[in-house]
C-alpha cells in the first residue's frame, strides 16, 4: 500500500497540520478522527489493514487529518465561545486547505467523501452538509448529530450552525438543498450495543427525510458496540457494498 505523509502551516488554525494518504487511485475518502486523536489514529487501530483490499485495488485513496477537538469542545480549560470559534476554524481548514490539497493530489474531477466515527461522525456529516459543492457525501458511524451533546449546556449561533440536527430543518436555500440531495452517498450507520445511540440516529434520519434528503440509515445489532472492532467492520462493508 502506497503511503505518503505531508504537512503545512495552516493559516486557518495557525499551526502545523499533518496529513497522510494511503493508496494511489480511486475516489478520495477523508477521515476525521474519533475524538481528540491525530491523523494516524485510523492506522494505529488497524483501519488501513481492514481497508487494504479496497485501497490496493484502486477503488479509493484515503486521506487522514488531525482532530482539533482537544483545542475545542473536549478542552475543559477553554471558554465555550472560544471552543466554538476554534470549531469554525477547523471547518475552514478543511474547506480552504485540505480539500484543495486532495484535489491537487488527485484530480479536479475526483469525488471526495468525508467519514468518521463517534465525534468524527458529527464532523464528517457537518462538513458535507455545509459544503456539498466541494464534498460529495459522507459516511458517519456511531455518531450523534446534535452538537449540544458536547457543549455542556453552552449554546450560541456558532453551535447552531455546526449542529446538523438543528440547522437542517431550517435549510431552505434551494441551491444548497439540491446539492445535498444530489449526493448518492449519505450513509449513517450505528450499532445498538454498549455506548451506541441508535435513537439519536433515527431522529436525525427523520430530520433528513423531512427535507426529502435521501440517505442510508443502517442500525446494526445489540452486539455491535461503540469501539474500533465495530468501525473496522462497518467502513469496509459500506465502501464495498454501497460504492
Amino acid at each position: 500500500m502506497q503511503k505518503f505523509t505531508d504537512s503545512w502551516y495552516s493559516p486557518s488554525l495557525n499551526k502545523e497540520m499533518p496529513i497522510v494518504s494511503y493508496g494511489h487511485f480511486g475516489f478520495a475518502l477523508l477521515l476525521v478522527p474519533t475524538a481528540a486523536a491525530d491523523y494516524l489514529e485510523y492506522e494505529r487501530f488497524q483501519m488501513m489493514e481492514a481497508l487494504a483490499p479496497l485501497i490496493n485495488s484502486g477503488k479509493l485513496r484515503v486521506f487522514s487529518i488531525d482532530s482539533i477537538n482537544k483545542e475545542s469542545w473536549l478542552n475543559n480549560e477553554m471558554l465555550p465561545e472560544h471552543k466554538a470559534i476554534r470549531h469554525n476554524q477547523f471547518n475552514n481548514y478543511v474547506f480552504n486547505e485540505v480539500i484543495p490539497y486532495i484535489r491537487n493530489a488527485t484530480s479536479a474531477e475526483t469525488l471526495i467523501y468525508t467519514s468518521g466515527a463517534s465525534f468524527g461522525a458529527l464532523h464528517s456529516m457537518n462538513l458535507f452538509l455545509k459544503r456539498p459543492d466541494i464534498i460529495n457525501g459522507c459516511i458517519s458511524m456511531s455518531g450523534v448529530y446534535d452538537l449540544a451533546e458536547y457543549t455542556k449546556g453552552f449554546w450560541d449561533e456558532q453551535v447552531y450552525f455546526n449542529s446538523p440536527y438543528h440547522y437542517v430543518p431550517n435549510l431552505n436555500d434551494e441551491w444548497y438543498l439540491n446539492k445535498i440531495k444530489a449526493s448518492h452517498h449519505i450513509h449513517i450507520a450505528t450499532g445498538a450495543g454498549n455506548y451506541e445511540d441508535p435513537e439519536a440516529n433515527r431522529k436525525f434520519s427523520q430530520v433528513l427525510w423531512d427535507k426529502d434528503i435521501w440517505h442510508d440509515l443502517d442500525i446494526w445489532g445489540t452486539d455491535i458496540h461503540h469501539y474500533w472492532p465495530t468501525w473496522r467492520k462497518m467502513l469496509p462493508y459500506i465502501l464495498d457494498t454501497k460504492f
